[in-house]
């Protein structure tokens, strides 16, 4: 029997498609991201089917009942099911970190490829996965380096005891000194003791390391104790 595998076909549509989805899938899966390659290869292959089937399906009940019917009717709810998946990677983390939006971002492109590829499209889906990729690996570095400052700065969550009540001002200002800059400043005092605990986001050069942050934050004078967390 043979086997069509030529251009625009469904099997030739369908290999385009998990090719692409393949690619995108292992970019996540280096980043260690919830997307994963078989999350990303069910999503594509899924989406390439049915697609596939509405186009067809609508062609052959308008020759059997000579009545139009939408070819991309069953495509279409594809984007809606595929919300719910991207809507489960978003997370919220220590009440003020949201990740995961990138992710569904993927996962909501990775439908999109494979939408693209069940509807015959294969050189469109494969210029869009480009540039899904250009956009999500390459821009990003070139953008930190040509752009703001501020955009290669990090964040650390840090909590700062101090031993007296009248100093975290100093702290703030000696912060300043070290080109640290203070953003949410949330200032409690501690049960049972005089002291006081200062939590803020500190943005800092990402090329500083975490550690040498630490270190010079216990130095500082009046600080007798430090935590922080890096984002």
């Amino acid at each position: 029997m043979f086997v069509n595998i030529e251009p625009n076909s469904f099997l030739f549509n369908l290999a385009i498609a998990i090719i692409l989805c393949t690619v995108i899938g292992l970019e996540r899966e280096l980043k260690r991201k919830p997307l994963g390659l078989k999350t990303c290869l069910v999503i594509g292959i899924m989406s390439c089917l049915l697609t596939f089937v509405s186009i067809a399906g609508a062609e052959n009940y308008a020759a059997a009942h000579s009545k139009p019917m939408d070819p991309l009717r069953l495509a279409a709810q594809i984007v809606s099911g595929i919300g719910f998946l991207g809507a489960g990677v978003i997370l919220r983390r220590n009440n003020d970190m949201i990740s995961g939006l990138t992710t569904a971002a993927m996962i909501w492109g990775a439908g999109g490829i494979g939408i693209a590829c069940g509807a015959g499209f294969w050189l469109e889906a494969i210029v869009a996965t480009a540039l899904l990729l250009i956009s999500v690996e390459l821009l990003p570095f070139i953008v930190k380096f040509i752009g703001p400052r501020a955009l290669r700065e990090k964040e650390i969550k840090v909590k700062i005891t101090v031993n007296s009540e009248d100093k975290l001002t100093v702290v703030l200002k000696e912060l300043k000194k070290q080109q640290m800059k203070a953003r949410k400043v949330r200032v409690k005092d501690l049960r049972d003791t005089d002291f006081q605990q200062m939590e803020l986001l500190l943005l800092v050069d990402e090329k500083i390391y975490t550690t040498d942050i630490y270190y010079a934050l216990k130095k500082m004078q009046y600080v007798i104790g430090v935590e922080l967390e890096s984002r």
